[in-house]
């Protein structure tokens, strides 16, 4: 199938314009149908609204200094894959002294009350987005930061004191059930834990009630005069629907305008990407061509943290496969390969923050 015609487009105020990049400024829109098959296989759902059907991404981004006059950006090279997200900075410190700042790659709260729904990319309960980083090529150590917090009240010590792990992902979700009955009953009653059901044994499941904070933290000195560069890796964290409010047999529903209106502002969705869609999917209410979406978000405001704009700023969007429709908002954007598109900016100082729409058939 042809892929439709690539155009450049940046919405400001992603996510509060009544339609899709309205009163931005810029006038077209970028959309891409890929040509290939997923390669991953799912089971059959059919209801974007059940609650098993969807998980919800990480919206993750990049490094976090503080705010410093005399260290700029001099480039910025991005790169978000359905895998993995790349970002290689290149520093410059332009006074006449070294700069030492506090480094924090800051990841996402999590609402552990909401933690069956988010994806996360890897089982550990430290670095679940699988954290790299590098500076001028060799990689660097870093300190993992996590608090937890209910009601705006911290917790940490009270968790560990209790013997209850501060994230319970992977195989540190058993050590709640393996607590003594007299610690869960406290947790229960201090607010940490609720009762969630049981499982097939008949043993008592328990959900987390408290939010947990992380960052990834460093020192980093910057010489004067000599480009550092900073680069770091993880993996992406998708948000997945076995359906879409996209789909013709869904959008066209009365109830569903609004729906669809927040996805057409989030994506800059135009005509031919619904166009595409409907070729892909036809008409029918049930999802018969088991489309699916894929959903990923990426942090760009703390770019502006720095003296002056990045001055060279590159993204590029692979969506992983020849056979999808992918969406985003972005100025100039060029397709650069099968199923590679990029986008180039000077002088770059993001006021938004990326969202990737990629729908397939599973």
């Amino acid at each position: 199938m042809a892929t439709p015609p690539v155009g450049p487009s940046i919405c400001n105020g992603l996510g509060r314009a009544s339609t899709a990049c309205k009163g931005s400024g810029m006038k077209r829109y970028f959309t891409a149908l890929l040509a290939g098959c997923a390669a991953i296989s799912w089971d059959a759902l059919s209801s974007p609204s059940r609650a098993n059907d969807t998980s919800a991404e990480l919206a993750i981004g990049g490094l976090v200094f503080t705010k410093n006059s005399d260290v700029s950006i001099e480039s910025e090279d991005l790169a978000i894959t359905p895998a993995a997200v790349t970002v290689r900075y290149v520093f410059l410190n332009q006074s006449a002294s070294p700069v030492t700042l506090t480094v924090a790659f800051p990841l996402p709260d999590i609402d552990l009350t909401d933690a069956e729904t988010l994806a996360f990319p890897t089982n550990d309960p430290a670095n679940f987005v699988g954290f790299s980083t590098k500076v001028d090529g060799k990689p660097v150590n870093f300190t993992v930061n996590q608090r937890a917090f209910v009601n705006n009240k911290e917790v940490t010590a009270t968790l560990r004191n209790m013997g209850i792990p501060i994230m319970p992902i992977g195989a540190q979700q058993s050590k709640i059930a393996e607590l003594p009955q007299p610690a869960r009953d406290r947790a229960v009653a201090e607010g940490l834990l609720a009762p969630s059901g049981t499982n097939d044994k008949g043993e008592p499941f328990y959900e987390a009630r408290w939010t947990l904070k992380t960052s990834v933290v460093r020192q980093q000195t910057f010489p004067p005069g000599k480009p550092v560069t900073v680069e770091h890796r993880y993996r992406t964290s998708i948000g997945m629907s076995f359906d879409s409010v996209l789909r013709q047999g869904l959008r066209q529903k009365k109830g569903m305008e609004s729906e669809v209106q927040r996805y057409k502002t989030n994506y800059c969705i135009p005509d031919d990407f619904l166009k595409s869609l409907d070729k892909l999917a036809g008409a029918d209410e049930a999802n018969k061509a088991k489309v699916m979406e894929r959903r990923i978000s990426y942090v760009l405001t703390t770019g502006a943290n720095w003296a002056g704009p990045i001055k060279d700023f590159r993204l590029v969007v692979d969506k992983g496969g020849v056979d999808r429709l992918v969406s985003f908002c972005g100025e100039g954007v060029k397709k650069i390969s099968a199923t590679s598109f990029e986008m180039r900016a000077k002088d770059f100082t993001p006021t938004q923050d990326l969202n990737i729409i990629i729908l397939s058939r599973r």
